[in-house]
């Protein structure tokens, strides 16, 4: 009975995963403004993006994992250079929930941050955008593939995606504060 309901959701997930995938963004695209999302925080307040200008969105593969939590550090520590550089928010996206997504980030910045924690608790910002991993191996369901967007209000001026989701190369902030 045990592999029965482990095959049935294995199968669940996978299906999840592939109902969520569609063409990856590109240049150019619009972002899905009307997506809901929550912010970390407020787990009880779904919200939309509403942006303005130039934003940062770090998708990552999820919270507490060792790459993740390596990544993140790096646009905390970097925010006022972003905004320096005429970045208005830089946004921090994993597709967990609002709760994970909450403790996670006071767990990187216990002072606090003015970069904002996004909760993708069903995947539909990151899958509406094409950049969804099947993930149910090795965390029991659909995650963010890492990437980054730097956008000009809802136009996608920039995007990257990591070959491999478990390294930070491309999308780190030192990487990414040079194509501002």
């Amino acid at each position: 009975m045990t592999s029965l309901v482990t095959s049935a959701a294995k199968a669940a997930h996978g299906l999840a995963a592939s109902l969520l995938e569609k063409a990856q963004a590109k240049v150019g695209d619009k972002l899905p403004l009307t997506q809901t999302i929550k912010l970390a925080g407020a787990p009880d307040k779904p919200t939309t993006l509403g942006l303005t200008g130039r934003n940062v969105i770090v998708g990552v593969f999820g919270a507490f994992t060792p790459p993740c939590s390596g990544q993140a550090p790096g646009y905390i520590e970097k925010y006022e250079q972003f905004k320096a550089k005429g970045v208005e928010n830089v946004y921090v996206l994993t597709v967990n929930d609002a709760f994970v997504t909450d403790a996670w980030a006071k767990s990187l910045a216990p002072a606090g941050t003015q970069v904002k924690f996004i909760a993708d608790d069903q995947a539909t910002f990151a899958g509406s955008l094409g950049l969804i991993a099947d993930a149910t191996d090795l965390v029991g369901g659909p995650r963010s593939k890492r990437f980054v967007i730097i956008s000009n209000g809802d136009e996608i001026e920039t995007l990257i995606i990591e070959s491999e989701t478990a390294k930070v190369t491309t999308t780190a902030a030192d990487h990414v504060l040079t194509l501002l």
